[in-house]
């Protein structure tokens, strides 16, 4: 395996978790906090380094169902944590409570399209 494959599936497994955590973890507190904003913008991060990474891997962004799905969890992702830091930032405590109905909804397209890139990576594989 290269080191960039090593490198790209590190990156999504960290983003993975990253948001995993921060979501549930919204969902737990029933509030916003300081640290799951943290969490949500470093699985950004690692999300769109693995992305970048994984592209390059396989010769360019391909226009199928899971390129598209990923393109648009990514921004969904960025529209989140840029909502999630206003949210923070005004301390609006309708909003700080409310957020993790929207937060839980960006987590699952994110998931399907993470999970899309191991079933087609498996399937060519196979």
């Amino acid at each position: 395996m290269s080191p960039m494959l090593i490198s790209a599936i590190a990156a999504m497994l960290l983003a993975a978790t990253l948001y995993t955590v921060a979501v549930f973890a919204e969902r737990a507190a029933a509030t916003l906090k300081p640290w799951h904003l943290a969490l949500f913008w470093l699985g950004l991060v690692f999300d769109t380094t693995g992305t970048t990474l994984m592209a390059d891997i396989a010769g360019g962004w391909k226009w199928d169902v899971h390129g598209v799905v990923g393109l648009t969890a990514v921004v969904l992702m960025l529209i989140h944590s840029a909502w999630a830091s206003v949210a923070l930032l005004l301390k609006k405590e309708r909003v700080l409570r409310s957020f993790h109905t929207f937060s839980i909804h960006v987590w699952a397209l994110w998931m399907a399209a993470f999970v899309s890139g191991v079933v087609l990576v498996a399937l060519k594989l196979g």
